[in-house]
């Protein structure tokens, strides 16, 4: 992954995220050397949140499936929760 130094940011701004974008999907900002931000574009962005929504769903289905689920009205459900706290 590629590097740009939070002095770098500073002087040439969002064209200097621009540019190390355009080869490659995301960036490392350091801040004193040390990794501190990663960057990437909307689009990447957009594509990961998919995959997280998209496994998210999956183990909904694995876990109804397998009957690791609670059915119960509002008024059970909050007094659970509150129990748990």
């Amino acid at each position: 992954m590629n590097t740009l130094s939070a002095n770098e940011l500073n002087t040439k701004g969002v064209s200097a995220i621009e540019s190390a974008l355009a080869n490659q999907s995301e960036i490392s900002i350091s801040v004193e050397g040390v990794p501190k931000f990663v960057v990437i574009s909307a689009e990447h962005y957009n594509y990961l949140r998919e995959c997280e929504l998209t496994a998210a769903i999956a183990e909904t289905k694995a876990d109804i499936e397998a009957g690791r689920f609670v059915t119960c009205s509002p008024e059970e459900h909050l007094a659970r929760i509150s129990n748990q706290l």
